[in-house]
């Protein structure tokens, strides 16, 4: 008996290893980056809500803030020296970029972003023009993952590129009559 209870627990130690790792790759990552409609510079977040598959329910613990990372200007080589002589060094960018976890299922996306420490929601600027008031746009994942996606920016002229796996959204805060209709 003992022997037998012994010689299953390598069996199952295999069973929980392959179900672990089958698990870990059905989640889909998505990195995010929210700028700023008028600038195009990367803003920061209070929390992201998160909805998938047309669901009302949000998610924002799928959201991992990253740690603050630099992005080296473009005026400068990978020394962190001016390309040429004449040209002014411009500041770093800071990437404020987050990664996302869906679950496998996940088909459809909508992000949403809160400032003034959560109390308030920016606008998304996909749908900003859309009258009387503004519609939620869901993403396709699989067009996120295989391509990148940028979101429309009607809130200005800035524009950004997505590398496959990465959805870039234009945002801006609520001006001060969407803020007195707000409250």
């Amino acid at each position: 008996m003992f022997r037998r209870v012994f010689s299953l627990f390598p069996l199952l130690l295999c069973m929980a290893a392959v179900g672990g790792s089958a698990r870990a790759q059905s989640e889909k990552t998505i990195t995010i980056r929210m700028l700023d409609a008028k600038t195009g510079l990367p803003i920061e977040s209070s929390s992201f809500l998160v909805q998938i598959n047309h669901q009302k329910t949000v998610h924002p613990d799928w959201v991992q803030q990253s740690e603050d990372k630099t992005e080296k200007s473009q005026d400068e080589d990978n020394t962190g020296t001016p390309r040429n002589k004449k040209s002014k060094k411009t500041p770093p960018v800071e990437d404020k970029s987050v990664t996302l976890k869906l679950p496998a299922d996940a088909t459809a996306v909508l992000i949403h972003a809160t400032y003034d420490s959560a109390l308030r929601t920016y606008i998304n600027c996909d749908a900003a023009k859309d009258k009387p008031a503004p519609v939620d746009h869901w993403y396709a994942v699989s067009d996120i993952l295989a391509t990148g996606v940028v979101a429309p920016n009607e809130c200005g002229k800035s524009k950004a590129t997505a590398k496959p796996g990465e959805f870039v959204f234009y945002v801006r805060q609520l001006n001060w009559m969407e803020q007195w209709k707000d409250e």
